[in-house]
């Protein structure tokens, strides 16, 4: 599966939706490399005209995401554990400070031990489990609050999920339960923030070849099943994610919120 984006294809890319999200300011969380989801969608906004900020946690992730952040026009890069509640405040206050008000806020964050994505679900243990809804779900709840305060009107929020929500999928375990929790989270932050007119929604996108999918057990195989059964018998990649994403961010779903948008290549409406 070819996940680099051709010269030909970065050359659309830069044209499509331009102007979309000129003026707009966001803060993307969870950019690991260049093959992360994170920044499929971060590179379709800022091809849009979107001002960015980056976040990253550790010195290895932040010799990744400093080049991919000037890529997309950003110098602002900042450590942040979302774990920890003062640096996540803290991130905030930096970003408000440089930034002013955020119009979106992308959350691609996810954790779960290896032990816990094989074997049985039944076997996850109990610190796993908890450590597992912390970083995956908490985070969220956790991101959009601190960052109430500094959402513009119409902002809006998104996060990643996957199809191991609502079907079991072999060696996700642990992690398809937080995923589901994490769509619920969608739902009810929606009705939270939906009084001063921000909007939140996930993306439930395809397997995928990122430095998170590695952890799962068997991930070639399930590439080439989900190829095999979608409609367009293909795997999607992270730019066709960054498309959904540019739509969720902008203007284009001012009447969309609490939703699941699914960028699968049709798999999730298969049976065989």
């Amino acid at each position: 599966m070819n996940l680099q984006t051709s010269e030909a294809t970065n050359v659309t890319l830069q044209s499509e939706g331009t102007g979309l999200l000129a003026g707009k300011k966001g803060l993307v969380v969870g950019v690991a490399n260049d093959r992360s989801i994170a920044w499929g969608i971060a590179r379709r906004a800022a091809a849009a005209g979107a001002e960015l900020a980056f976040t990253y946690q550790g010195e290895a992730l932040q010799k990744r995401v400093t080049p991919l952040a000037a890529e997309a026009g950003s110098d602002l890069v900042l450590p942040m554990d979302v774990t920890n509640e003062e640096q996540v405040a803290a991130t905030f206050d930096a970003v408000q400070s440089r930034m002013g008000k955020l119009d979106f806020l992308v959350h691609s964050v996810a954790y779960a031990d290896r032990n816990d994505l094989a074997g049985r679900t039944i076997d996850t243990s109990r610190e796993g489990f908890l450590k597992t809804m912390e970083i995956s779900v908490y985070s969220f709840i956790s991101l959009a609050r601190a960052a109430e305060p500094f959402l513009a009107e119409d902002a809006s929020v998104l996060t990643l999920s996957y199809y191991g929500s609502v079907k079991v999928v072999p060696n996700y375990n642990v992690m398809g339960i937080a995923k589901a929790a994490l769509e619920s989270s969608v739902r009810y932050l929606s009705v939270d923030l939906g009084a001063k007119g921000i909007r939140v929604n996930a993306i439930s996108a395809g397997p995928i070849k990122t430095l998170a999918a590695s952890g799962v057990s068997g991930m070639r195989t399930l590439l080439a099943g989900a190829a095999q059964r979608s409609p367009v018998k293909r795997n999607v990649d992270i730019d066709d994610v960054g498309g959904a994403g540019l739509y969720l961010l902008s203007p284009l779903s001012h009447g969309v919120t609490g939703e699941i948008h699914y960028v699968d290549a049709g798999f999730n409406i298969t049976v065989w």
